[in-house]
């Protein structure tokens, strides 16, 4: 085989976990008396990271440093607790990782949610899968910077163009991209098809066995 690793984005991708972040986030605001959002609204926002979607959740006129920090640590000790209450794997995904781990696929995820929730929640829906989960623990490594994709590339012991790299948004094709890797999108996350080609999609797939031919 010519790839020998997949690093798979998590929210969207692995895992749909819109639900348990509305819900939290929409908590937050209802306790401070501002509007809440539908969950069609949250597919917008997110991909960024939760402070990033903290952010574009206010009102316009609560927007200042202070009030998105205050919102995000309310915001995170909601989510932090109901994290796994409704998020569920995409149909197909076990089935993936299975065939992957049978035919000796390392694989990794890397994800631009915290490093904390990124391995809880990890952990709690595929347990013994991955190699490595790794979350957010500085702004600046954040998505599109691939800086924390190639770390698991060297923990996997591959060279990056031996890796294809899985997500569901125009930030994880980038990241791809930057890392030298085989960007995949997948159809069925929270962003449209348009914007994984726009970002650099070598392929986009609209099941998650449909990566086994690429393979």
């Amino acid at each position: 085989m010519k790839f020998k690793g997949v690093i798979f984005d998590l929210d969207g991708t692995l895992v749909n976990s819109l639900e348990d972040i509305a819900d939290a986030m929409n908590s937050v605001l209802q306790d401070l008396n501002y509007p809440t959002h539908s969950y069609d609204a949250y597919q917008y926002f997110i991909g960024s990271g939760l402070r990033n979607l903290v952010s574009k959740s206010l009102p316009t006129t609560h927007k200042d440093e202070k009030s998105i920090e205050s919102c995000y640590r309310l915001m995170i000790e909601e989510y932090r607790d109901a994290c796994t209450h409704k998020t569920t794997s995409y149909e197909g995904i076990i089935e993936l990782l299975n065939y992957l781990i049978s035919n000796n696929m390392k694989m990794g995820v890397f994800s631009n949610k915290s490093d904390e929730l990124t391995k809880k929640i990890t952990a709690a829906l595929f347990p013994n899968y991955f190699d490595s989960a790794v979350g957010l623990t500085t702004e600046s490594l954040k998505k599109p910077n691939p800086t924390e994709a190639l770390v698991i590339s060297k923990s996997m012991g591959l060279k990056p163009e031996e890796i294809i790299f899985v997500g569901d948004s125009g930030i994880d094709m980038q990241t791809a991209t930057n890392a030298n890797m085989f960007a995949v999108g997948v159809s069925w996350g929270y962003r449209p098809k348009e914007e994984l080609i726009e970002n650099g999609a070598k392929q986009v797939v609209n099941h998650p066995l449909d990566l086994i031919q690429i393979l």
